[in-house]
């Protein structure tokens, strides 16, 4: 089971197709990878986005 957690993005590399979300609660950066990216339109994140997220 997974708890939906919120973060800013602290930086994405579009062209690596990875980088990191600082969860708000202030714990540990998280890794996130492109094909995790849950949107239709696009499959790349920008500095200082809200996200929603899971860690699986």
């Amino acid at each position: 089971m997974s708890n939906k957690m919120t973060g800013l993005v602290k930086w994405f590399n579009a062209d690596k197709g990875f980088g990191f979300i600082s969860p708000v609660d202030g714990s540990k950066d998280v890794f996130v990878h492109f094909s995790a990216i849950q949107n239709d339109n696009y499959r790349t994140l920008f500095e200082g986005q809200k996200v929603t997220f899971s860690i699986e």
